[in-house]
């Protein structure tokens, strides 16, 4: 169920990356992200009162949890910045290049409270396949 969860997670991105390009084009990078990050936060006030959810336990956070926040603001961003140039599909190769050599770095070294996973020298072929389908995507 995981790893249909996380394909379906690249699917929806690719379309919120795609419409939110568009929110960027008409209206400039930030005040796309501000209008972006309001409806996300209306969006997930509907979802915690349809789930009678709450907000709790915030005391005992370190506060580099909290950054996240900030982290998407930056990931929306400079998305809609970079994706007028290259387009979608090598915003998301390129940005997958990102997201795996720096999980690869918080696995082997635990960061941010996860738990250790060593690297392993069989993962250089994943990455070397990887630069070379973007390197392939960006002759064309």
């Amino acid at each position: 169920m995981n790893y249909f969860i996380s394909i379906f997670t690249g699917i929806i991105l690719a379309i919120m990356v795609s419409l939110n390009g568009q929110v960027s084009t008409v209206t400039g990078n930030y005040a796309a992200s501000v209008i972006i990050h309001f409806v996300g936060l209306i969006g997930i006030i509907f979802v915690l009162k349809f789930t009678k959810s709450k907000i709790t336990n915030l005391k005992g956070l370190p506060f580099y949890m909290f950054t996240g926040g900030f982290i998407g603001i930056l990931t929306v961003l400079f998305t809609n910045i970079s994706i007028t140039g290259v387009g979608v599909s090598l915003n998301a190769s390129l940005s997958l290049l990102g997201q795996l050599v720096t999980a690869l770095i918080v696995d082997h070294f635990g960061f941010f409270s996860m738990p250790v996973v060593k690297f392993d020298k069989k993962k250089i072929l994943g990455l070397v396949i990887i630069v070379a389908g973007i390197y392939v995507m960006t002759l064309g």
